[in-house]
């Protein structure tokens, strides 16, 4: 996977499961915005609900993010420019705690948990009893569009 030009229509971004400064989310959101800029983002949105996770807890604009981004630079400098101009600052034992709790968030709340029961019924992976939190769907998601078996 080419990582400064990453081809979604060709592959999937990373997990949302892989850090990056220990930040959950954030490799992702980095190859769909990425995609995104090279017009190769296929199905996948940068600013999307689960990135909006990331910007929400580093107080980030997406369209900030998106202008480092579109200047080139590679995984260990954007987090750099994070760890330089996030308006929320935190501790690294915080984006952890942060980082486990999305990890394993499931659907809030009646409405959410239904739009995710019919999100899942919907598709390849109505037989799939063991996916409980948007990352198990997420990942299994991406698995099977390219190609993986349900």
């Amino acid at each position: 996977m080419n990582y400064s030009k990453p081809d979604l229509t060709a592959y999937p971004p990373r997990s949302p499961r892989a850090r990056l400064g220990g930040y959950a989310i954030l490799p992702r959101l980095l190859d769909k915005c990425r995609a995104t800029l090279a017009e190769k983002n296929g199905e996948y949105h940068y600013a999307c609900p689960t990135d909006q996770r990331f910007f929400q807890f580093t107080g980030i604009e997406p369209e900030k993010l998106k202008a480092e981004i579109s200047k080139g630079l590679n995984d260990t400098e954007m987090l750099a420019w994070i760890t330089a101009n996030a308006p929320k600052q935190h501790m690294e034992w915080e984006i952890a705690q942060w980082t486990v709790s999305v990890n394993q968030a499931v659907p809030a709340g009646s409405e959410s948990r239904e739009f995710f029961n019919e999100l899942v019924a919907a598709g390849k992976l109505a037989h799939r009893e063991d996916i409980q939190s948007w990352f198990d769907y997420i990942e299994a998601d991406d698995y099977v569009t390219f190609g993986g078996q349900p």
